[in-house]
């Protein structure tokens, strides 16, 4: 990597905020049983992402490229990828959720056309671009709130809406485990330490 890279990756970073810079509790325990894990929290996440981390690689160069450019960091599409659809492991002919959800960003068909194919480049587009727009809503909904705390609301409202953020402490009461943002954001700063 470049002296360029690491300069245009730290450019990344303050956009939305920097993704090492936000607090996280990890995963709930209902989801570390995913993978039969033991313990809980940012460890049980560090365990799932690392559990994906194979699968994963397969769609690095095309988050990689998403992430550029969208100016999204690529550990954070990552982390979504990881969290939706354990890299892609989960799906049946693409589709999740009980035939809801589309592709390894899990696009919910009953509020988004899905684009492209489910392992696609454009897909990681589409599921990034309501990511992005997600977050500016949290933006927009709490402007006194630092940038981190704004990202990772929006990290949140991707699962359940920006209407489910109402507080910074509580924002993932009523996603899926009542975790999401604080697993994703583990798994995406696993995924940033690993080469993301």
């Amino acid at each position: 990597m470049g002296p360029q890279m690491i300069f245009s990756m730290s450019l990344l970073a303050s956009i939305f905020g920097d993704l090492m810079k936000i607090d996280t509790t990890g995963a709930s325990e209902q989801t570390a049983r995913q993978d039969k894990l033991t313990v809980k929290g940012v460890e049980a996440s560090y365990k799932l992402a690392e559990h994906d981390r194979k699968k994963m690689d397969q769609y690095k160069t095309i988050i990689t490229k998403v992430g550029r450019a969208k100016q999204m960091d690529p550990a954070v599409i990552a982390g979504i990828i990881s969290r939706e659809s354990r890299a892609g492991t989960v799906l049946v002919d693409g589709w999740g959720d009980h035939g809801n959800a589309f592709g390894l960003m899990q696009v919910d068909k009953r509020y988004h056309t899905p684009r492209g194919a489910w392992n696609s480049e454009e897909h990681v587009t589409q599921g990034t671009e309501i990511l992005i727009n997600s977050i500016k809503e949290i933006q927009k909904k709490f402007p006194s709130w630092p940038k981190e705390h704004q990202f990772k609301g929006g990290i949140s409202a991707y699962n359940a809406g920006v209407g489910n953020v109402r507080t910074y402490e509580r924002m993932d009461i009523g996603t899926t485990g009542d975790d999401y943002a604080n697993d994703v954001v583990a798994r995406a700063q696993w995924f940033k330490r690993n080469g993301y």
